[in-house]
């Protein structure tokens, strides 16, 4: 008696928990989408591995920041874990076990698939980024807690059903990610001949550089100083309107998405670059949007600084 008072307990608060788990997950996505959005990434990152994580190829999907994915999932699974609270049990007890039905096997379905794009980059993290990420380890975290309710804080007829679906959703969920980041990541540049069939160019500089800039653009050619980046990469656009249209086309740029124009993959992946923009003064490499003061720091400008943009008049 003991034990079912105890399973129909857990059955009974597995809702509640999986729809305060997925709130959590949408705070934070929605912080990361507008940090990132801002490049405000280093203000909210304890370590420097974080920021790496954050700003890599791998943080995007589609053009748009992989944290506006991720609050679209975590919002779904707050209305599928809190939608049959919306039915009064006594009024109307049979639609409210249908919304129960319904809603159990979404959750089980997106609970599957955000755990397994999860499982996916935290592999990636370990693998291939090296680096630590405690907000994408927490986000890992969530998923798991709510695939984990969704299978088991609910008393299914057929055992055998959820495991099936959860298995099928998850192989897809891993087979799409694959093809969603092959061709992103430097790690797995294409070849010279994939490359030159290549024809995506990055959006057009809007403003206009000032003597300043073009003097910095020029010392920076003359020490072989260069950027690279992607033409999809928001970060990096907002790098090339900081120099303004006629300075940034004498910066030396190294296009890395092997689908971009003039793209060199090959160059990014032996240069070791693991995020979008990277610099490369000196020899050291400086990763993310970089104002043009500590550009001129960094590479031992001297010259005119009355730069015309920042990155507040840029975003």
């Amino acid at each position: 008696m003991t034990r079912r008072r105890s399973t129909s307990r857990f059955y009974r608060w597995s809702r509640p928990i999986m729809g305060t788990i997925a709130l959590l997950g949408a705070l934070e996505t929605t912080v990361l989408t507008v940090v990132k959005l801002t490049n405000n990434i280093a203000a909210i990152c304890p370590t420097e591995g974080c920021d790496r994580v954050l700003t890599s190829p791998y943080a995007t999907a589609f053009g748009l920041p992989l944290t506006v994915f991720g609050f679209l999932g975590y919002a779904a699974m707050t209305v599928f874990a809190f939608a049959p609270y919306s039915f009064d049990p006594e009024d109307n007890r049979r639609r409210r076990d249908r919304i129960e039905r319904t809603t159990g096997w979404a959750l089980l379905v997106g609970g599957a698939a955000m755990a397994a794009f999860s499982g996916y980059l935290t592999y990636v993290l370990v693998s291939e980024l090296h680096e630590f990420c405690p907000y994408c380890f927490a986000s890992a975290l969530f998923s798991f807690g709510l695939f984990g309710l969704a299978v088991f804080g609910r008393d299914w007829e057929d055992a055998g059903r959820p495991l099936f679906a959860s298995a099928l959703v998850a192989i897809a969920t891993l087979v799409g990610a694959t093809g969603l980041y092959a061709d992103i990541s430097p790690s797995v540049a294409a070849t010279p001949e994939s490359v030159s069939e290549t024809k995506q160019a990055p959006r057009a500089v809007t403003t206009e550089s000032g003597t300043a800039e073009i003097e910095l653009a020029r010392h920076l050619r003359e020490i072989g100083a260069r950027t690279f980046g992607a033409y999809w990469c928001p970060h990096c656009y907002s790098q090339k309107q900081l120099f303004g249209r006629e300075a940034f086309e004498i910066v030396e740029y190294v296009e890395c998405d092997p689908r971009g124009a003039n793209a060199k993959p090959e160059v990014c992946r032996r240069a070791g670059v693991r995020a979008y923009p990277t610099w490369e003064i000196n020899g050291q490499l400086y990763e993310g949007v970089r104002e043009l003061d500590e550009l001129a720091e960094l590479s031992g400008y001297s010259g005119n600084t009355a730069f015309r943009h920042s990155l507040r008049s840029v975003m």
